[in-house]
């Protein structure tokens, strides 16, 4: 081989690894946070729907009157029960959120996300008697999680008794 072509090859191989592999790199990069964003907006569309399959719960049980602002005046045990296990759910299932969605810093997506969240779990801390059950519901819940939801149900609602 001519010393003409080795240098050809010595320097296209200089280009290559100079300008062709940051290119990679950012490249990469780039997918993969496409990916990430991908896989948040999956994980927030999941959490979605099952909310509104927990909706869907409440409105099979319309004598709770779970969707209006004052509570059940007078409920019945058997009605005292289901609210529970209804409240139950929805503890659960915010948890889920709060442990996929929650990040103490944000970007502008994951916070329009999140204050969707938090305004679900702001509505549900205004109703008195879901308030009044979060000492029960919040037992065993992740430490952060519980803390955060004292705090909106504090602001929400007025004092809520601590943590057992």
């Amino acid at each position: 081989m001519s010393d003409e072509w080795k240098e050809f090859w010595e320097v296209a191989s200089f280009v290559v690894t100079a300008l062709g592999l940051p290119f990679a790199i950012l490249f990469f990069a780039w997918e993969q946070r496409k990916e990430r964003a991908n896989e948040e907006e999956d994980q927030y569309q999941q959490l979605s729907d099952a909310y509104n399959d927990f909706l869907k719960v409440v409105l099979a049980h319309p004598d709770l009157q779970l969707r209006t602002a004052e509570p059940l005046p007078d409920p019945s045990a058997e009605q005292r029960e289901r609210m529970l296990v209804i409240f139950d759910m929805l503890m659960s299932l915010f948890e889920r959120a709060y442990l996929v969605a929650y990040k103490p810093r944000m970007g502008d997506e994951e916070r329009r996300r999140w204050n969707s969240w938090d305004d679900y779990m702001r509505e549900w801390c205004r109703r008195e008697d879901f308030r009044n059950a979060l000492p029960l519901l919040l037992r065993g819940e992740d430490p952060a999680f519980q803390q955060y939801l004292r705090r909106i149900a504090e602001e929400e609602g007025g004092f809520l008794s601590p943590a057992p």
